[in-house]
Parts: C-alpha cells; sequence; structure tokens
C-alpha cells in the first residue's frame, strides 16, 4: 500500500531513484536504494537512506535520516558528527544522522527537499 503523496513518487520515479514504502507499526519509512554517496568521503560508496515521515506529511516536515550500511569518514576513520547511534527498523540497525529541520514550508517542500538536505548533510559531514 502506498503512503507517499503523488507529486513525491512521481519525482523520484522522474529522478530514477529506486525506494520501498514501509509502515512498520505506524512508522511510515522510505528507503532509497543503493544511493550513491560523495566520492572519497566515506568507507564505502553507496548506502540505503532512510527517511520517516511524520504524521501530517507533507505538511509536517521529516527530521533526521538513516543509513545502513553504517559509513565511517575516510578521513580518521571515525562516525561523523551526531551520526553515531542506532535506530531499529525493519529488523535492522540504521546509522542515525541527527539532523534537525527547522525551515520547512508546509506546502511547498516535498521528498525534493529532504534529499537536499541528506545530500547536503553527506557532503558536509565532519
Amino acid at each position: 500500500m502506498s503512503f507517499l503523496p503523488a507529486r513525491d513518487r512521481e519525482y523520484l520515479v522522474s529522478k530514477g531513484i529506486v525506494f520501498e514504502e514501509h509502515d512498520e507499526d505506524g512508522q511510515k519509512g522510505i528507503i532509497l536504494k543503493e544511493r550513491p554517496l560523495p566520492v572519497d568521503r566515506f568507507d564505502t560508496g553507496k548506502a540505503d537512506i532512510l527517511i520517516l515521515l511524520q504524521s501530517g506529511y507533507p505538511d509536517t516536515a521529516p527530521d533526521m535520516f538513516y543509513l545502513l550500511p553504517w559509513v565511517k569518514l575516510t578521513n580518521g576513520g571515525r562516525y561523523p558528527r551526531k551520526a553515531d547511534q542506532p535506530f531499529q527498523y525493519k529488523g535492522q540497525s540504521w546509522q542515525r544522522w541527527s539532523r534537525h529541520n527547522r525551515e520547512w514550508r508546509p506546502g511547498a517542500d516535498g521528498i525534493w527537499t529532504m534529499l537536499k538536505r541528506v545530500e547536503f548533510a553527506l557532503q558536509e559531514a565532519a
């Protein structure tokens, strides 16, 4: 059963982004499959990205995001800042990236906004 708004789904399909929708005990999540990570920044080149959709989405902003597998920075071999806590979803332990959104615009923003936030966080990881 699809819960993702049509315009979000159409955006992901138009960009060729492979995704899955999951509802685990009322927690609705989108898993973006095997997304490329910034070159030479992490100890792996691809990861699945989990974005949980809050009740009221798309008027309510997604908050954090999660990676699987867990990644470390190539420079220093440590976890990125505020990305060292586990989060259980679908029987797996995801790497929680604590990045909060205080600039969401209800009625204007969507999954494309969250993807830009994820890309920025990954690129700027320290």
